[in-house]
């Protein structure tokens, strides 16, 4: 048991150095650390991935402010719709589901199975988008344009997916960014770090009001994975980011198919 408790403190450091080195795609590892590490419900590891996320994310974005790479328009305007659904998804939503949904035959469809269902979902479609990522750089002169209509309901979408799952959805963030708002690809990334911590933050403290919080605990393994940043940021000198990210893709998509096929056959 404490071994496991270990490798889920091991996990932490892992996610920061994802984040550190590839600039997005380890708060994808959060939950899974906090449920089947830590032995976590899925409701309080997604709240907790939400704070981890958002803290560790708000690092990044700091570094990028200080480089002006951060498109604060932009940022606002999809953020906005995004904390508010985001927020309203942690604080409303996920406490009406019931505990018991509905059966299939037999098997009993529960509010946590579906939460990692989904989840494992959300992974298999983020480990497409690292592996089989086409992005191409734009100009880093090219005016930047706004789709309002689209940018607001795609904030909403992430607004609620992150509220379910607990993970930043950068994989969804970054194209938005590129084909509605006409965004270069550093600034995509940059603005997107951003847009995650102010709606992962702001989306905990939807859980704040419902949920016992384990703040020694929490604040503890934010820490480890925030200091894993740095070093992921100091590897980064020394290791293409851009390389690990497929192999990465590859990883989180074994991770996907692994907790469906755990939850399924418990």
């Amino acid at each position: 048991m404490v071994l496991i408790e270990v490798l889920g403190y091991v996990g932490a450091l892992l996610i920061g150095l994802v984040l550190g080195l590839i600039g997005g795609g380890g708060s994808i590892l959060t939950v899974p650390i906090l449920v089947y590490a830590l032995t976590l419900n899925p409701v309080l590891a997604t709240a907790y991935s939400l704070f981890v996320v958002g803290a560790t994310s708000l690092v990044g974005a700091i570094k990028n402010i200080m480089k002006g790479m951060v498109d604060f328009k932009t940022a606002i305007i999809f953020a906005i719709p995004a904390f508010i659904a985001v927020y309203l998804t942690r604080a409303y939503l996920i406490p009406a589901i019931p505990e018991e949904l509905f059966y299939v035959g037999d098997f009993m469809v529960t509010k946590n199975l579906a939460i990692m269902l989904f989840f494992a979902i959300i992974m298999l479609l983020a480990s497409i988008s690292m592996i089989w990522s086409k992005r191409k750089e734009t100009d880093e002169n090219t005016i930047v344009t706004y789709n309002y209509p689209l940018i607001i309901i795609e904030g909403v979408v992430v607004g609620v997916i992150t509220g379910i799952v607990g993970a930043g959805g950068g994989f969804l963030i970054i194209p938005a960014l590129v084909l509605l708002a006409k965004l270069p690809m550093k600034k995509a990334v940059a603005t997107s770090l951003f847009i995650i911590a102010i709606k992962s933050l702001i989306g905990f403290l939807g859980d704040v009001q419902n949920l016992d919080i384990d703040w020694k605990f929490l604040l503890s393994f934010t820490a480890i994975s925030i200091l894993g940043i740095f070093i992921g940021m100091w590897l980064n000198k020394f290791i293409d980011g851009k390389k690990l990210k497929k192999v990465f893709g590859w990883f989180v998509l074994v991770m996907g198919v692994y907790i469906i096929y755990k939850e399924l056959a418990m």
